[in-house]
């Protein structure tokens, strides 16, 4: 993803095949949103970011202890007000409003600190198989790509309540062996 995101138009019509495919899919979003008491407005995105600065705004976070906060601000700001996760001065903001210092978040942006770790993570997600989001690993033995339903989550955590640890791609935990 270019740093500075890709028009959210051209990109779901490419991923998806067309605006309507993508547009009835968001509708299935915000439908379940409502359901949760969550707003979707699909409407007010104009944008798709590169998110690898959002990733290192949230690993600071983490490293504060106060992650979840600004998780949550980061999500609302892009899925409910439509703002530009690329953008560095809403990405400073989207933080202060929860709680972090403009300094500090500005300062991180501006240079190379949690890089690595984000990249790491990365590297791990490719490792475990996610070529999307949601990408859901449990007990480092089942993982679910894309949304699912309950009883699909519900089957694979009986499978993972049972299973030796593995990777999304098979690969056994204690020899390092791929099996797939």
């Amino acid at each position: 993803m270019p740093r500075e995101g890709v028009d959210r138009r051209t990109y779901r019509t490419r991923k998806f095949g067309s605006w309507e495919r993508s547009q009835e899919l968001d509708a299935q979003v915000a439908s379940a949103g409502r359901g949760e008491g969550i707003a979707f407005n699909f409407e007010r995105m104009t944008r798709t970011p590169n998110n690898f600065g959002a990733h290192r705004v949230v690993w600071l976070a983490g490293e504060r202890g106060v992650q979840d906060a600004v998780v949550e601000a980061l999500f609302r700001a892009y899925f409910t007000d439509g703002r530009d996760l690329s953008d560095r001065a809403t990405l400073v903001a989207v933080a202060v409003e929860a709680g972090r210092d403009a300094a500090a978040v500005d300062a991180l942006l501006a240079g190379d600190e949690g890089r690595d770790a984000v990249l790491a993570g990365e590297r791990k997600a490719r490792r475990l198989g996610a070529t999307g989001v949601p990408f859901v690993v449990i007990n480092d033995t089942v993982a679910l790509s894309g949304a699912q339903a309950p009883e699909t989550f519900r089957a694979a955590i009986e499978q993972a309540a049972g299973a030796e640890p593995v990777d999304a791609c098979g690969l056994d935990a204690g020899s390092g062996k791929r099996t797939c």
